[in-house]
């Protein structure tokens, strides 16, 4: 299976669809978030879903247990293959959700944002690096009951050595070759965070703003 999916947050529903028919044999499902749900609703999951491919919902659903479970509710009818949840909402949240999920859907949790570092987490109050509140929150996920989580490629190798059968999506990830983008400071090439356990690659500038999408996500796919 082709580990890598493609974030799609483009404005423009007939731009994302043209540019997942266009590279959809070169990744392996479409990963839609939160810019995108606001903007397109159902309707433009569904869309998506026509090209083919695997549907990850990156909604990063953040509530209190019984509102995050009927948020899963109300989601079945678009049969995501993945979706994210924060695994700070806590124990009982992540439970709620994993019990409210459709029978082929993946709940993985967020821990830390790639687009932060310990001063960012030092101002929110969490002690310690970033890695220790991933492994923290990752073994909460675990005990929860759920798929796995998402974590920067740097936690990753950790993360599997302590959850051998958790599913790992690892996002902000950047090609050897490209530079590393402003509002992403814990970065990783797809290759590495794939050989430390990585099960999802989580790719999208490097694709979608890629003057050749289908060679970008080509030549990606080869590095694997």
């Amino acid at each position: 299976m082709n580990p890598i999916y493609l974030a799609l947050d483009l404005p423009r529903l007939d731009a994302a669809v043209a540019l997942a028919q266009k590279v959809k044999g070169h990744v392996g499902g479409l990963k839609l978030g939160l810019e995108f749900f606001c903007a397109h609703g159902h309707h433009g999951v569904h869309e998506l879903a026509k090209v083919g491919l695997p549907i990850f919902l990156d909604l990063k659903l953040h509530d209190i247990p019984n509102t995050v479970a009927g948020a899963m509710q109300a989601i079945h009818v678009l049969q995501p293959a993945i979706v994210t949840v924060h695994a700070a909402g806590g124990r009982a949240m992540l439970e709620d959700a994993k019990a409210a999920a459709g029978d082929h859907c993946k709940v993985v949790a967020v821990t830390v944002l790639t687009s932060l570092d310990d001063a960012d987490l030092a101002a929110t109050g969490v002690g310690g690096t970033p890695h220790d509140q991933v492994l923290r929150l990752a073994d909460l996920a675990q005990e929860a009951g759920l798929d796995g989580i998402v974590c920067s490629g740097h936690e990753v190798g950790e993360v599997h050595r302590r959850w051998k059968n958790g599913y790992l999506v690892v996002p902000g990830l950047r090609p050897a070759e490209a530079g590393h983008l402003a509002d992403q400071k814990r970065v990783v090439t797809p290759r590495s965070a794939r050989d430390a356990g990585a099960s999802v690659l989580v790719i999208g500038r490097p694709i979608a703003r890629a003057e050749d999408p289908v060679a970008a996500a080509r030549a990606i796919e080869a590095t694997l």
